[in-house]
């Protein structure tokens, strides 16, 4: 089993959390990667910071900005991913962004240098499956998955072709915008759910909007990952290099009551 495979197979819902890499500084996510795992969550979600993350809201957007006037730069990503894999050499890591930071040096260097570095998976916003050639043939030719992005607008008709080369798990977008603005209702999260898993063996992990232990633990009733992002990027944006203690806290809660919904559905 690969790790990520693992992380969804430990009897309750995967918590995946998400930070931009570099951001509050560029030796200072480390930390804040540590306090995640501390908290409790199952994998890791690395943003690779870019200058125009089209599908971010204010929070994440300004996570990107802070990170790259800090001069992050993607040598210094794929350090950050080796530290943290020499550190925590069973916690899935995988890197989340979009296409030119991935691609500039070829599809080829950046999924050797992400395996080096022990990546377990990529997540490129704005490949479209369609366009899987691009970057698709060199990450799993490496081993790495390509974890694919499904949407409310996502149909019937569409759904092979962005399952068709996904791995690792397959991650809904819960509403149809920027992260971090709304949270779909969760009736309409349920039905999406159950139609992905008629679809696919692939583990569903649903994000965009989740910010209370509440709203975690609903999702976790249903689906097999829970994705949190925009809040966690709120509290490294408050606290800079101080995040990681009240990061690790609200990483425990969210955990906490994860673990709890199932456990209340046994």
């Amino acid at each position: 089993m690969t790790r990520l495979s693992q992380a969804f197979a430990k009897g309750h819902p995967a918590l995946v959390a998400f930070v931009t890499a570099g951001d509050p500084g560029r030796f200072a996510t480390g930390p804040i990667l540590d306090a995640l795992v501390e908290g409790g969550a199952d994998v890791i979600e690395l943003g690779m910071p870019f200058t125009d993350p089209m599908a971010d809201g204010p929070a994440i957007q300004a996570a990107n900005l802070r990170s790259l006037a800090a001069g992050t730069t993607t040598a210094d990503i794929l350090a950050i991913a080796m530290a943290f894999r020499e550190r925590h050499p069973t916690v899935p890591l995988v890197l989340m962004g979009y296409a030119n930071p991935m691609t500039r040096r070829g599809a080829d260097w950046f999924a050797e240098r992400a395996k080096e570095a022990g990546v377990d998976g990529v997540i490129c916003v704005d490949i479209p499956p369609e366009e899987d050639d691009s970057l698709g043939p060199a990450l799993r030719g490496n081993g790495i998955d390509l974890i694919r992005l499904a949407t409310p607008t996502t149909d019937a008709e569409r759904l092979p072709t962005v399952l068709e080369g996904a791995s690792g798990f397959l991650y809904y977008v819960s509403v149809a915008g920027i992260t971090g603005k709304q949270q779909a209702v969760q009736a309409s999260i349920e039905e999406a759910v159950a139609r992905l898993k008629a679809a696919t063996k692939l583990p569903v992990a649903v994000g965009f909007g989740v910010r209370t232990p509440d709203q975690a633990a609903a999702i976790a009733r249903v689906a097999d990952g829970v994705v949190v992002g925009s809040a966690i990027v709120e509290l490294v944006g408050q606290y800079g290099k101080d995040a990681a203690e009240p990061v690790r806290a609200y990483i425990e809660s969210l955990a906490s009551a994860i673990r709890a919904a199932r456990k209340e559905m046994a």
